[in-house]
């Protein structure tokens, strides 16, 4: 049985826990029936708070070394401590439950509702029944998932999308400090996954947990990592770095290898839409009287209305002929919108949104889908601009 766990201490209080550091030193597993080390003498140290990303080849030992911090794989040598504390010689049943753990295919209990699922920790730690009820609706809040609609589904009517939302709500449930995700996103289909990643990182802007997270997927590190540590076999480290530096100047012919082409590409993945200029744009809602969207017509540059339905998200791009055509109805007036991106989406997303709207420009929307602004490819351009200047500039130095 997987453990999910969390300090068991705050109770999930108002501002819950933060991050803790982790260091491994001179961790090692062997097995008996190998000659050489799985893991060999790893060193690393983890800030509080940051997201490291072990990334590299199948077999090389990374989900290994990530089983070793809550020791579902017992180390053979070394120490694990967590905030200094040495959690080697631990019980490990305890140190599970302080420590978030998060699988593919999400490992949820069948034959448990979301609700059960996501209560599993906070019960065994004998938290209150009405604070496990208030934490399961707040997880679930927090993934993204209307209490209402998933508390009482068994996994199995769930997407895989929605499985993975609840194991990782399951993972925080007891507010960890650290968090462990083992591939969590690669039986999803891609499409999914950047989702997945996306809430991830909004998650993480508001937790500030600290997370570990195993992928053999370098785009997929960049997207997340505050770090990544590049391992070669037996999870001797090529690199630990930020993904900028990785990406600028490899360590050496393996790290080169393993970023291959396309390096340009992959740096917009490393800047959220966010972080750029994101301007406003006459807006209207379904409702809004025919006279009073001229008026916003005649007052903008930019020729168009963005016609928000009642829940205010984007719905339509709206044109002065659109308007003469729609004679007093807007329901089939303008073009639909295509794409949306939200702030924690990188620039990636937003250059694949601006050409397949193909009109220039995208509308950037909040966390329920509310309209938020416009960001154009004029802002766009510059924004890539800067990032490629400061990357020649670098390594100049």
């Amino acid at each position: 049985m997987p453990e999910n766990g969390g300090s068991g201490d705050s109770g999930g209080g108002d501002r819950g826990t933060h991050g803790a550091s982790i260091e491994l030193e001179n961790l090692t597993k062997r097995y008996p029936d190998s000659p050489d080390p799985a893991v060999d003498n790893v060193n690393l140290r983890i800030r509080a708070g940051e997201t490291v990303v072990l990334v590299g080849p199948s077999g090389c030992g990374k989900s290994t070394t990530l089983k070793m911090i809550n020791r579902l794989i017992e180390p053979t040598g070394g120490r694990i401590r967590i905030d200094g504390e040495d959690v080697t010689g631990m019980d490990p049943v305890r140190l599970r439950r302080k420590v978030g753990y998060a699988i593919q295919s999400s490992g949820l209990f069948p034959h448990m509702t979301v609700a059960q699922n996501i209560a599993l920790v906070p019960r065994m730690l004998g938290w209150p029944k009405a604070r496990i009820r208030e934490r399961v609706e707040e997880m679930l809040h927090l993934v993204g998932l209307d209490p209402g609609e998933f508390r009482g589904r068994y996994p199995r009517r769930l997407s895989g999308g929605q499985q993975q939302r609840v194991g990782v709500a399951r993972a925080l449930a007891a507010d960890p400090p650290v968090l462990l995700m083992d591939e969590p996103f690669g039986a999803v289909d891609p499409i999914t996954r950047e989702h997945l990643q996306d809430e991830l990182v909004r998650l993480q802007t508001e937790l500030r947990k600290t997370i570990v997270f195993v992928t053999h997927d370098l785009d997929e590190a960049i997207r997340l990592g505050d770090r990544i540590a590049v391992l070669r076999e037996r999870s001797h480290i090529a690199q630990f770095d930020t993904p900028q530096a990785i990406l600028a100047n490899p360590a050496d012919d393996f790290v080169s290898g393993f970023v291959g082409s396309g390096a340009a590409l992959k740096r917009l993945s490393l800047t959220r839409v966010r972080d750029v200029r994101i301007t406003g744009c006459p807006t209207a809602g379904v409702d809004t009287p025919l006279p009073q969207i001229f008026g916003r017509l005649r007052g903008s540059r930019t020729k168009e209305v963005l016609l928000l339905d009642r829940q205010r998200r984007p719905w339509r791009w709206l044109r002065r002929g659109d308007l003469v055509r729609a004679r007093g109805s807007l329901a089939r007036a303008g073009t639909p919108v295509r794409s949306t991106v939200t702030r924690d989406a990188t620039l990636r997303d937003l250059l694949e949104a601006v050409l397949t709207d193909r009109a220039g420009r995208v509308a950037v929307t909040g966390r329920d889908g509310e309209y938020a602004g416009v960001v154009d490819v004029d802002g766009l351009m510059d924004s890539v601009h800067e990032l490629l200047e400061g990357d020649a500039r670098g390594g100049r130095r």
